[in-house]
């Protein structure tokens, strides 16, 4: 059941112009919501503002019981991994451009927060990947990922060829420019431009696209996330993989990234009456054209 909160964690894309009062505003309301408030380190010390405690955001994760996250949806997808383990709930104020998974106006901050500080929100659980990198029968690289994990070719070589399976059965060859596999909030990123489909968040699969394929019938495929897919780089020069905005160049023929669904779920927090439909009108302009 939805409850007060009393600790709150406050994270801000500190590069962005105007962040500083941005953010000081904030901190001020949150304190007269009668809410303990704890800047992330980096968000304290690239601001200056001081007059509150800061905390890496492992403590962050340990001691606080909610965080507002102010940004764009690249800010909220680097706490996200990072607090997903310690279940703190969290609420995006946009202060970037699309926002998806940022859906407090920052100029409506306070109207919007200060019922859910007291307890009136809708939450939800978003699933996250785990994936790894082998090569040679070793782990060279981790990685955790709310929207994508992404295999791309190199910037100045030709198509990269990849190996494709999933739980062990094999799926296919793909050559291509690369291959998106995507969770159902990051449906709305990079493969929804590169034509896959959008996922509902309830649903339990991902999108596998691949990225300008050189067989046309290479299409976007729809998979149950109960299972773990590997790609195994065939041949392609200086190719790499993304997890999110976590990149590993370079990678060698032979090299095989694992994917598969992780323990932690994030939880996000919206304003009551919060509807996922009503964002996919909003940010891709769905209702252009009608009247009333």
């Amino acid at each position: 059941m939805p409850t007060r909160f009393r600790h709150a964690a406050l994270i801000g894309k500190y590069q962005a112009q105007g962040s500083r009062s941005v953010l000081d505003e904030l901190a001020q309301f949150l304190v007269r919501q009668g809410l303990e408030v704890t800047l992330e380190r980096a968000t304290a010390l690239n601001t200056g503002l001081t007059d509150y405690p800061a905390l890496p955001t492992a403590e962050l994760g340990r001691q606080c019981d909610l965080a507002v996250v102010v940004g764009g949806d690249g800010t909220m997808l680097h706490i996200a991994r990072e607090l997903a383990r310690y279940n703190v709930p969290l609420a995006g104020v946009n202060q970037g451009r699309l926002g998806f998974i940022t859906d407090i106006p920052v100029s409506e901050t306070a109207e919007v927060l200060a019922p859910m500080i007291a307890g009136d929100y809708e939450e939800e659980h978003r699933s996250m990947f785990e994936g790894a990198v082998e090569r040679d029968g070793e782990v060279i690289y981790e990685g955790y990922a709310l929207n994508d994990v992404v295999v791309s070719r190199g910037a100045a070589s030709s198509m990269v060829e990849l190996k494709i399976s999933v739980d062990d059965q094999f799926v296919a060859n793909l050559r291509a420019d690369g291959l998106i596999i995507a969770s159902p909030t990051g449906s709305t990123a990079y493969a929804l431009s590169a034509g896959g489909p959008i996922l509902h968040p309830a649903i339990a699969g991902w999108s596998m696209v691949p990225i300008a394929p050189h067989t046309l019938s290479n299409r976007p495929i729809v998979l149950p996330d109960a299972g773990c897919v590997s790609v195994e780089i065939v041949a392609g020069r200086d190719a790499s993989v993304n997890f999110d905005m976590q990149s590993l160049a370079s990678l060698l023929h032979g090299d095989r990234i694992t994917v598969r669904r992780s323990e932690h779920r994030v939880r996000f927090l919206h304003p009551r009456g919060w509807s996922y439909y009503a964002t996919l009108r909003r940010k891709l302009h769905w209702n252009e054209g009608v009247v009333g």
